[in-house]
């Protein structure tokens, strides 16, 4: 997920994939964990889109607060 696609979305919808990758985060670090799966990249780019969505909701956080001003 690009974070261009991102910060298309309202915050709301930013929310809800947040939740969504976590979970996905979480269970592919048990899957790994009990060695149900061996591919540890999805597990990498789930980190990293959990990153992305709270940057994003980080700089809109941000800049409403900078537009009150």
């Amino acid at each position: 997920m690009k974070v261009k696609e991102i910060r298309e979305k309202n915050k709301e919808e930013v929310k809800k994939l947040l939740a969504e990758k976590r979970m996905l985060a979480r269970k592919l670090r048990f899957d790994i964990a009990s060695k149900q799966t061996k591919d540890h990249r999805d597990y990498r780019e789930a980190k990293k889109n959990v990153a992305k969505l709270l940057t994003v909701l980080n700089e809109k956080k941000i800049l409403k607060s900078v537009k009150k001003v």
